[in-house]
């Protein structure tokens, strides 16, 4: 199966969190991804641990190389696929209605005239496709 069809996993809110810390500094060990939790809401590492190898089975991440006893991990999906994700559930609950989320963005003031823009564009762009 090739990977644009691969299923896309679904990530709670802590594998997310640690997602994170690997999109945004790269491969890392467990030790170094509970790291990058504020001190005050850091997870335990056994936590972290659990969650990193609850996301290896999911191959959301993978084992790239090993340092001494440390496994070093990498995030093995985008961002943009796992925020993707979660953007589909959003719309599957509303029954497919985009403009449901719309409105909401709008009514909240959540949605700005850059985000409008970067719509139009992609929108542009899908057309041509």
């Amino acid at each position: 199966m090739s990977a644009q069809f691969m299923p896309k996993p679904k990530l709670t809110k802590l594998e997310l969190q640690v997602m994170e810390a690997l999109w945004q500094k790269g491969a890392c060990s467990v030790r170094e991804i509970q790291e990058t939790f504020p001190e005050r809401s850091r997870p335990a590492y056994t936590t972290v641990q659990t969650t990193v190898y609850r996301l290896e089975r999911k191959k959301a991440l993978r084992c790239v190389k090993r340092i001494s006893n440390a496994n070093i991990f990498e995030a093995a999906i985008s961002r943009s696929d796992a925020q993707g994700r979660l953007i589909d559930e959003l719309l599957a609950l509303l029954g497919g209605k985009g403009k449901l989320v719309m409105a909401h963005l709008v009514e909240s003031g959540k949605l700005t005239w850059e985000d409008v823009k970067e719509a139009e564009k992609a929108l542009r762009k899908e057309k041509r496709s």
